[in-house]
């Protein structure tokens, strides 16, 4: 398995292309990791769903029993995700990537799915990752490739590191309530438990929700390390899944453009792209 490595300031950021498209690490000199860091065996797999962050495309989350409904259309996806009967998170985590740039402190990563398997829909999936002495900012784009309208999401995986002191902060107006299986159920005012406008220890709550109505703005702090990373996330990140597992080594605050499963919304006319960017802006406490 071949790494990228870009350096910039106190950061470090290490790329796995062929790992899914996906961050294999991401630290500050002195602070230690931002995300957790890909096992060897995470690498090893050639995907990217044990890395420190992959691509979610072309959609996010669960899509039930793997019937996509669009435009008077329903469309059955076959499992894709180990242990899940529901299809989960696209094709990009699951597939390499080509490197099409790369610098000192900038790669450009390409995806192009034929349609052959998984997503029955042709699409270009892009990341370009800048890293600046401060921040990282990922831009991410999807493509249609097909002579027609389809549905085309994406979104941010990123698993940051968990500290027993972690916080985390953002505003939203609503969350999606589940059921057993993580398929939504109905939109509600986010409960007082659930509040996270304010900075709260990340333990205070286990979720695996998505919230709508998100700012684009998050905060992600480990107190005793001083450090803290501010989530900026640009339109059509207006979205926010939420997933803070109990007694894990990591938490989840990931970017995405759709309530989870719903993908079937959101249709990209032929030939068009929609473009997002977030950025991962670190700084002391």
């Amino acid at each position: 398995m071949t790494l990228l490595s870009l350096r910039a300031g106190r950061l470090a950021l290490d790329l796995a292309p062929d790992c899914g498209g996906s961050i294999a690490r991401f630290a500050v000199d002195g602070k230690g990791d931002v995300l957790r860091p890909a096992t060897a065996e995470a690498l090893a797999s050639r995907k990217g769903n044990n890395t420190a962050c992959y691509p979610l495309v072309p959609y996010s989350n669960r899509i039930a029993e793997g019937r996509l409904r669009f435009d008077g259309e329903e469309v059955m996806l076959a499992p894709n995700w180990p242990g899940q009967r529901h299809p989960m998170h696209g094709d990009g985590w699951s597939h390499p990537w080509q490197v099409t740039h790369h610098d000192e402190t900038l790669v450009e990563l390409t995806y192009q799915h034929d349609g052959s398997d998984g997503w029955p829909f042709r699409y270009r999936a892009q990341q370009t990752f800048r890293l600046g002495d401060d921040s990282l900012a990922i831009d991410m784009s999807i493509s249609n490739l097909e002579t027609r309208t389809v549905p085309a999401g994406m979104g941010l995986h990123p698993f940051f590191a968990r500290d027993p002191d972690s916080e985390l902060m953002y505003r939203a107006s609503g969350v999606w309530l589940t059921d057993a299986e993580i398929i939504p159920t109905g939109r509600i005012a986010i409960p007082p438990g659930w509040d996270f406008s304010r900075p709260r220890r990340v333990d205070e709550a286990t979720l695996d929700n998505c919230f709508d109505g998100w700012s684009g703005f998050a905060t992600v702090s480990w107190p005793s390390r001083r450090l803290a990373v501010d989530l900026i996330a640009i339109t059509p990140f207006d979205h926010l899944v939420i997933y803070t597992p109990e007694h894990r080594s990591f938490f989840c605050v990931e970017p995405v453009t759709h309530i989870s499963g719903a993908v079937g919304s959101m249709l990209l006319p032929r030939g068009l792209a929609r473009r997002g960017t977030v950025v991962f802006a670190v700084r002391n406490l």
